[in-house]
């Protein structure tokens, strides 16, 4: 049987994330990792908190706290958060762990050994005003490629561009505005990318199953022009650089963040070595399938500079399978934008609503081939009419008429007729096309298809009507609909987690895993007669127009034709 290793592109810890990083890769890997657990599947779903680089230090300034005071508060707040929304980690870490400090110093001495990194003198931006190098993100300007006047150091985010500060047009300090800058030389570390481009593509040709967006990208940047990678920066927060003459500098963010994720494994190992060894997931191992879900902006650090760290260590470490790489979620026509507090926020959403009905529209709508707007009117619109009239109204029919008509209790006996039957294969049909596209990493889909099986049901039991049939009659249809219940909450518990445990505890289940129906005749018609079924209430309740006007008043979504 095969293992799957499950990864979730590790958030920065420079402030709470919004509902588009949620949906480009964390919420998106859980559902994935919950699915896979409802197979039987041994599943190791890991993440963490990214914790160096120049945002880390740019938001401790902002916060007037010491850097490592900062990011022990940021990441227990972001632990909690995702807690809340049901992400099921099995470990939740950190990059500035001592595991990821001997992992990444350990890489670096096998690339250095293997002639693969090398010093050279590069140019670097100095604050006369500031007194230091600004490296990366202290450095904002003008993008040369699209014209963005607010565009970063590393990166533009209008555009996407990577960069570097010398390539920014009009340069400012991110500290102190400076833009008398200058350029000095300063030596640094490259990881030399260039000559592992044949080893690269070699290996990029044996992966199935990306996305093609994302083997687009992966490819146009596995050409002979592929730059060497500068992987230290003039910083003092970060992991140490153990060589000589490079006391005072650190090891590039994405250098050590990727590593992270071997970090995180090993510390999870630690909590139960007897039982577990990290080895035996990121050993080359033909039991191992290890799938990352990222969104398109991570994808050339996770498809090139990534992997040519481990095939460049020389060691037998797991590489990548494939890469379900996401778009964008935009913000009523906009772009959510964490830096300058754009959009819905985690931690806002839960004070607002449930976590199941964000979970339920943002893989339903998943950026998954094209961007997705999101807009309060559209939210509003789906999660009545997906959760609240058709899941909702579905669980809350049947269970109150069988507790009033059958006590409360699954009813036994009556006949299944050849009706029934050919409801039973178009059942076992429609929970074969939900495993298959939560398979083949299909979201969208895979949520279009349990919304399909909910109408099903809902359509039985509207032509069945057994509250006016005769008894005989009302027993049959009432005890297949009480099943259609349970499998509907069962098909849908990888996304609703929340919802799907009340329904399924209803009937006395409260299995942290819902295994997967196996889609027999039997099990889809015939329950446990007599299974006593307790009451829960409405499930769903709706959202009303004075819901969307508070959270357009809260969210700033007024004029959804306007930017913020």
């Amino acid at each position: 049987m095969p293992k799957f290793l499950i990864t979730s592109a590790i958030p920065y810890v420079n402030g709470v994330k919004h509902l588009g990083n949620l949906v480009g890769s964390l919420l998106p890997a859980d559902v994935h990792a919950r699915f896979r657990r409802q197979l039987g599947d041994e599943v190791l779903f890991i993440c963490g908190t990214d914790e160096h680089g120049t945002p880390i230090e740019l938001a401790a300034a902002a916060a007037h706290l010491p850097i490592q005071e900062f990011c022990d508060r940021e990441h227990a707040r972001q632990a909690d958060i995702y807690r809340r929304f049901g992400l099921s980690f099995d470990y939740f870490g950190r990059s500035s762990s001592p595991e990821n400090l001997a992992l990444t110093q350990h890489f670096y001495r096998r690339l250095d050994a293997a002639g693969l990194i090398e010093e050279r003198n590069v140019q670097q931006v100095w604050s006369p005003h500031d007194g230091r190098f600004l490296p990366d993100r202290y450095v904002i300007g003008t993008c040369p490629n699209c014209s963005s006047q607010d565009a970063r150091g590393d990166q533009c985010e209008a555009c996407g561009r990577l960069l570097d500060p010398p390539d920014l047009i009009q340069p400012r300090s991110a500290i102190s505005g400076d833009t008398s800058l200058e350029l000095r030389w300063s030596r640094h570390l490259f990881l030399r990318q260039s000559l592992l481009v044949e080893r690269l593509r070699a290996w990029l040709g044996t992966r199935n199953g990306w996305p093609p967006f994302v083997l687009s990208l992966a490819k146009s940047w596995l050409t002979s022009e592929l730059r060497d990678r500068c992987i230290t920066r003039d910083l003092t927060w970060g992991i140490p650089v153990p060589r000589s003459g490079f006391e005072g500098k650190v090891f590039y963010v994405w250098f050590d963040a990727p590593i992270a994720y071997i970090a995180a494994t090993e510390a999870w190992a630690a909590c139960d070595p007897v039982r577990r060894r990290w080895q035996d997931w990121w050993c080359e191992s033909e039991s191992t399938r290890y799938i990352q879900f990222l969104g398109k902006d991570n994808v050339p650090f996770h498809a090139v500079s990534f992997p040519a760290t481990l095939l460049g260590s020389g060691e037998p470490w797991k590489t990548v399978d494939v890469i379900k790489g996401f778009h964008w979620l935009s913000y009523a026509g906009g772009k959510f934008s964490t830096s300058r507090k754009r959009g819905i926020f985690t931690d806002a959403a839960l004070e607002e609503l449930p976590a199941d009905l964000w979970r339920w529209w943002l893989i339903a709508n998943a950026p998954e081939t094209s961007d997705t707007d999101f807009t309060i009117d559209r939210f509003i619109a789906d999660v009545n009419k997906d959760l609240a009239d058709v899941f909702g109204n579905l669980v809350n029919r049947i269970l109150v008429f069988a507790g009033r008509t059958f006590d409360g209790r699954i009813p036994a006996g009556g006949q299944f007729g050849s009706d029934e039957r050919t409801l039973a294969g178009e059942v076992g049909a429609r929970l074969a096309a939900i495993r298959h596209h939560h398979e083949q990493l299909d979201f969208r889909r895979a949520s279009a298809e349990t919304r399909a099986l909910w109408v099903l049901a809902n359509t039985f039991l509207q032509r069945a009507a057994p509250w006016s049939a005769d008894v005989e009659r009302a027993t049959v249809t009432t005890r297949i609909a009480l099943n259609l219940v349970r499998l509907c909450a069962t098909a849908a518990h990888s996304i609703i987690p929340s919802l799907s445990s009340v329904v399924l505890g209803a009937f006395g289940s409260h299995a942290a895993i819902p295994l997967w129906p196996v889609q027999s005749t039997t099990e889809i018609l015939d329950g446990d007669a007599g299974l006593v079924i307790k009451p829960i209430g409405r499930l769903v309740e709706k959202l009303s127009d004075a819901d969307g006007l508070h959270l357009k008043w809260r969210f700033g979504d007024r004029d959804e034709n306007a930017s913020l």
